[in-house]
């Protein structure tokens, strides 16, 4: 007989347990499935995506079992600890989960032990009118609860109404899947690579500024585990970003701290940075093996894959040198010290600009870098060297960054119609600059700095070839678009928007 749509409740234990002992009416409870206890590991990546869409992925004994905002649980073979997305087997628990980032790995953010169970309530011919299926979980050390999916036959409507009546006295409720994750797992930090900070337009500049550093280094710093595990390239991708910003403060808000400390301030974050930047490179070539797997003949992939093993060595030794570096007693006693720093300020010494209100600040600077990246943009044509391009790129990154940390002060709406053809801009910018970046590390490599100084081998040397070949007719076919998203970025309504929110607003502050 067809079913209706089940209903999902959260029970404790002896509540599940009492639901499915017990008649309802002159329904008699029926076991018809009761699995083995098995241990299960809870995964998520470290953006926590899973938690945010409101779904749990647990893997226990060669089973993915997904469960889903509205209660449903979907199954298949395989395991995912350590793996992306599309490292998975083929299955219903992979296509469900294909919004979540390829780059980021599954990891455990807790375990326990489940089981699984089905109890039919039936009448006295035997007939089933409805049915429980139950899942318990009890984390290790903490709590432990039962979802309990109520599923009726039609033509019993009787019978899953007074079924549910139950659930709900014995202290059922609605299930409500982010609740029921942090209820089973309250240790579990939120992580937030862009996290919102409290920038107020009443606030002086010298505040403001203070509180985007402080803000952003315990983001770097709750990378730095990723990277020593090297669970993913994301970890360092990350940490890199959160360093780049807090730079950017430094530089873009002048004269909001003393220069010399300044000074001070941005080489210290400079050497914190320097030691990231060879493996991050690597990253990035590695990650597009496949798609030159894809594009270049057969015939050339044997070279392909010698070339990428190489890299891979050598990102293998990039690796340990940067976890070493950031095991360090040095680096975790500067790190920690910047960010007592900007955490207590008392020894932060204000600049000409300090006491500027933060509105007034922000309007100066997000006003001044668009109308720079709009005289920039005069002079970019298809023939316009890479160097002035990447130039352009930089400016486009600052913009966005400092639009990105006074955004809360501005109205919503206007806000997002700047950032939308500033983002796809920048796409535009970076596409250009990694193919320019990529064609000039394979230079580099032919010429001996990825093999040691030994001669490169024909097969290498063709695939490396090839490889120019197909960055170059990117960088031709990107350098087109970005022609585009120039002139939509810098032309009169986009401009008019700038001049309204950034120009016009600062002189009526």
């Amino acid at each position: 007989m067809p079913r209706s749509a089940p209903e999902c409740l959260v029970l404790d234990l002896a509540g599940a347990e009492a639901l499915s002992a017990s008649a309802i009416g002159p329904l008699t409870p029926l076991r018809r499935q009761d699995d083995a206890e098995t241990p299960f590991v809870a995964l998520d990546d470290f953006d926590q995506s899973l938690r945010r869409s409101g779904r749990l992925l647990v893997e226990s004994d060669g089973t993915l079992l997904l469960l889903q905002a509205d209660g449903s649980v979907l199954s298949q073979s395989g395991r995912a600890q350590a793996a992306s997305v599309t490292g998975l087997p083929e299955g219903a628990v992979k296509a469900a989960l294909t919004d979540l980032s390829p780059l980021r790995s599954l990891l455990p953010v807790g375990k326990g032990q489940m089981r699984r169970s089905t109890v039919a309530f039936v009448d006295d011919e035997g007939k089933s009118q409805a049915r429980v299926h139950l899942l318990q979980l009890d984390k290790t050390g903490g709590d432990a609860i039962a979802l309990v999916t109520l599923q009726g036959l039609r033509g019993y409507p009787g019978a899953i109404a007074d079924l549910r009546a139950q659930a709900l006295a014995i202290g059922g409720r609605v299930l409500e899947m982010n609740s029921l994750i942090i209820r089973l797992f309250p240790d579990r930090l939120p992580y937030e690579a862009k996290p919102t900070v409290d920038v107020r337009a009443d606030q002086t500049a010298f505040d403001a500024a203070s509180h985007i550093i402080a803000a952003y280094i315990p983001v770097a710093r709750a990378n730095e585990a990723g990277i020593v595990a090297d669970h993913d390239s994301e970890f360092l991708h990350d940490y890199r970003i959160a360093l780049r910003k807090i730079r950017s403060v430094l530089s873009l808000f002048r004269g909001v701290y003393d220069p010399d400390q300044t000074a001070d301030l941005k080489a210290r974050f400079s050497r914190l940075m320097a030691p990231t930047g060879r493996l991050r490179d690597l990253d990035v070539s590695l990650l597009d093996q496949q798609t030159y797997v894809d594009l270049l003949p057969k015939s050339l992939h044997a070279g392909l894959e010698a070339k990428f093993a190489i890299l891979a060595r050598e990102r293998k030794a990039a690796r340990v040198r940067l976890a070493r570096h950031l095991l360090q007693e040095g680096y975790l006693r500067e790190i920690a010290a910047l960010a007592g720093l900007f955490e207590s300020r008392a020894a932060l010494l204000p600049g000409p600009n300090a006491d500027q209100p933060a509105r007034v600040f922000a309007c100066a600077l997000i006003w001044k870098r668009y109308r720079k990246i709009c005289r920039i943009a005069q002079n970019i044509t298809p023939d316009t060297d890479d160097a002035e391009v990447h130039g352009l790129r930089i400016e486009c990154k600052k913009l966005r960054y400092l639009m990105e940390f006074f955004g809360p002060m501005f109205p919503k709406d206007e806000f997002r119609s700047l950032l939308k053809p500033l983002k796809a801009l920048q796409d535009n910018l970076g596409l250009v600059n990694d193919c320019a970046v990529q064609q000039a590390n394979l230079q580099l490599f032919v010429h001996g700095k990825g093999t040691r100084g030994k001669t490169v081998p024909l097969d290498i040397a063709q695939s490396v070839g090839a490889q120019t070949a197909v960055l170059h007719r990117r960088q031709i076919e990107e350098r087109a678009r970005t022609g585009t998203s120039l002139a939509q970025f810098t032309g009169p309504q986009t401009m008019q928007t700038f001049r309204n929110l950034f120009h016009a607003a600062r002189d009526r502050t």
